[in-house]
């Protein structure tokens, strides 16, 4: 039993969840390339070793009701990581504690295909936000390495037995890797791909996670693993932290303001590492960055390139940054009604869309309605590359016989 009370940490009360929500009109065939899932408490059961006893990842009810994951004897108050799809509004900035406070949607799969129907949502790309520490990474930072390789491997065991085969023409699987030691975490790259895995999870800016910069050869093994496979590697903005903030800065309000500008840094970052040079055939999606300073990064890289400069240090002279921008990068967007109309500079076979379930940033169970608001002026066949054309090319995912519009 967790001491709750020695921690300091008391159980927030909550509202109780709201009905479900009447199932939407599909205008569009939609697949979301950015939602999120909770690792139910028997995810681990049964995939990793017995010899590490309890110091495995299980959940444990505290004595003032909390549910929490517990790994190597340490709480992880991660259980209801920011879901707040079918919580009452004024619910919305307060962390569940329990599984019974979020939807079912988020943790078990048969009710997550129902809110994807309820949303109308053909497909998705689920990242993981719960026990594994948003990004996918925490596994990769325990002390017993042989221990956090293990979970590595179990949790991606996981998504592939329980989430993913059962409804596989639902959902796009996407799996963690190990970043401590980027051999292992190419093998883990590998063994995925064999068995059908087209997405992997990174930190976008890992120097932030006090892991080696992108420019360091550390990574060239889990690069090179992404390419050989046709992996996409999948940058989610926010899994290596909110931007810096100043003393007394309000941090949701302006770490969630900022998302745009940790995606353009972490964009241009990964750009002139050289890896995408260097790999021609290496896929990269912006996920959760938006596309309103895609157009704006293009410009900037036209005038360093072209007058400055200071663009002379870029790797293959063969291509510019913008157009190697345009053959290895995808961006994904939540909404970006304003900055839709840069689509032709950025490429549109170059643009995602994403609902975010179950996020605060999410448009379940309206995704249907803010497509349409966004994308429903646009030429059929634009719309049809965006909602989920690009998608499937992209992730290689299978579409329903008969798409619309």
């Amino acid at each position: 039993m967790v001491d709750v009370v020695k921690l300091g940490v008391k159980r927030p009360a909550t509202k109780p969840l709201l009905p479900d929500p009447e199932p939407r009109d599909v205008k569009y065939t939609f697949i979301s390339v950015d939602d999120h899932l909770m690792e139910p408490p028997d995810t681990f059961k049964g995939r990793i070793p017995t010899k590490f006893g309890d110091r495995v990842p299980h959940v444990v009810e505290t004595e003032e009701g909390h549910e929490i994951w517990v790994i190597e004897g340490k709480p992880y108050f991660q259980v209801g990581f920011m879901c707040v799809a079918g919580r009452p509004e004024e619910d919305h900035r307060v962390e569940p504690a329990r599984f019974d406070e979020v939807r079912r949607g988020c943790w078990a799969i048969e009710d997550r295909i129902k809110d994807m129907d309820i949303g109308g949502i053909q497909a998705s790309v689920n990242f993981p936000s719960g026990v594994t520490g948003f990004g996918g990474t925490l596994f990769s930072f325990l002390e017993d390495r042989e221990l956090g390789l293990a979970c590595t491997r179990a949790w991606n065991d996981w998504l592939f037995e329980e989430w993913y085969s059962p409804y596989p023409d639902r959902i796009v699987p996407l799996g963690i890797t190990y970043v401590t030691d980027p051999e292992e975490g190419a093998k883990e790259i590998y063994r995925n791909a064999e068995r059908g895995f087209s997405a992997v999870t990174m930190p976008e800016q890992p120097h932030r996670q006090d892991l080696p910069p992108v420019f360091d050869s550390h990574w060239e093994p889990i690069i090179r693993a992404c390419a050989e496979t046709g992996t996409v590697m999948n940058l989610h903005v926010g899994s290596s932290g909110f931007a810096p903030m100043p003393p007394g800065a309000p941090m949701l309000e302006l770490g969630s303001t900022l998302f745009g500008q940790i995606a353009l840094g972490a964009c241009a970052e990964w750009l002139w590492s050289g890896w995408p040079a260097r790999y021609p055939d290496l896929k990269i999606a912006m996920s959760e960055g938006g596309i309103g300073w895609v157009a704006m990064l293009m410009d900037r890289l036209d005038n360093i390139m072209a007058r400055s400069g200071y663009g002379q240090g870029w790797p293959d002279p063969s291509i510019s940054p913008t157009e190697c921008l345009r053959r290895n990068f995808w961006f994904c967007m939540i909404d970006d009604p304003s900055t839709i109309q840069t689509r032709h500079t950025i490429g549109v076979e170059n643009i995602l869309f994403e609902s975010d379930y179950p996020h605060g940033d999410g448009t379940w169970p309206n995704t249907q309605q803010v497509i349409d608001d966004v994308l429903g002026d646009l030429p059929v066949e634009e719309i049809r590359m965006i909602t989920h054309e690009n998608a499937a090319k992209l992730y290689g995912h299978p579409l329903p016989k008969v798409c619309v519009p």
